[in-house]
């Protein structure tokens, strides 16, 4: 699935008459994926996502969690090492990127991502029972990452393992992460959301260029200081644990509207927008391959 077709489904440039054999592979190893192709690589990794177990998805949310919390702390060890300047701020969200870098290339189970995967599969079968899986599948791994982050967040309090400076960092990166305006941090976290589902989409045509994907889209979250459910959720916690914010503070003016506003992102800006390019397609392949069981062909369904 990873070579370019064109309308008809062929490779790209296999049917070119100046071009020899070997030059018509390159030519479709370097042709992009069709939006229809780039749809069913993310719904089949949607459907693997959706049958794996309580306990795998439990284990690899956790993990996602702890690893989005070196978003955190890069974050704030790079900006503890800059002077205080106007451009502090635009080198130190480099380190934002970290933690993504680590669950998404380590396909650890991160609950921003499934906003786009489990939803396709929804969207192409329309039932009950996957409506059921997908919010198993979203209650199980937004809950692990969320206590990833506390476990995290909760470790850097240790005393003495980082310097002044970097808890003075960890401070103030913590306490912006706690609004009191709902419906502002709910259009942050919207484009949050709606960022890191495209990132999602981008990925299976990046290729080799997996990691500057990854590394530049959420750089572009930190540097317009987007909120986002998991990476905020340590930075939050810390604000918690440390007595800058109550816990109450933590659900009302971080959690809340950002669990919502990633929702809104991932799902209505990005996975129905983009299923719905598609659908047609999809439609016509289920009615095409309904026509050829009718006339007693042997079809494999997908």
């Amino acid at each position: 699935m990873g070579v370019g077709m064109d309308e008809d489904g062929k490779a790209a440039g296999s049917d070119s008459p100046h071009l020899d054999e070997g030059e018509q592979s390159q030519a479709a190893q370097h042709s992009g994926l069709r939006p229809l192709v780039i749809h069913e690589i993310i719904r089949e990794e949607g459907e693997d996502e959706l049958e794996r177990s309580n306990g795998a998805l439990t284990l690899s949310g956790f993990a996602a969690g702890l690893s989005m919390g070196f978003s955190f702390l890069t974050e704030a060890l790079i900006r503890a090492d800059l002077p205080a300047s106007k451009w502090r701020h635009l080198i130190a969200s480099f380190g934002y990127s970290v933690g993504f870098i680590i669950a998404v290339l380590g396909r650890q189970q991160l609950f921003t991502e499934s906003t786009l995967t489990a939803i396709l599969p929804l969207l192409t079968r329309r039932n009950g029972e996957t409506a059921l899986a997908v919010g198993r599948l979203w209650a199980i791994v937004l809950v692990m990452n969320l206590v990833g982050t506390w476990a995290f967040a909760a470790l850097l309090l240790v005393h003495g393992v980082f310097s002044d400076a970097v808890v003075d960092s960890l401070g103030v990166i913590a306490r912006e992460a706690i609004h009191d305006a709902f419906a502002a941090t709910f259009i942050r976290a919207m484009f949050a959301g709606w960022l890191i589902a495209l990132m999602v989409w981008i990925l299976p045509s990046a290729r080799s260029a997996r990691l500057l994907t990854v590394l530049l889209i959420t750089y572009v979250v930190a540097i317009a200081k987007l909120s986002h459910i998991v990476a905020g959720s340590a930075e939050a916690a810390y604000a918690v644990l440390t007595g800058t914010a109550s816990f109450g503070q933590y659900l009302t003016g971080f959690l809340a509207p950002t669990l919502l506003g990633n929702i809104v992102g991932g799902v209505a800006l990005v996975a129905l927008l983009n299923h719905g390019t598609v659908a047609e397609e999809i439609q016509d392949g289920i009615d095409e391959r309904g026509g050829r069981k009718a006339e007693g062909g042997t079809v494999r369904e997908g």
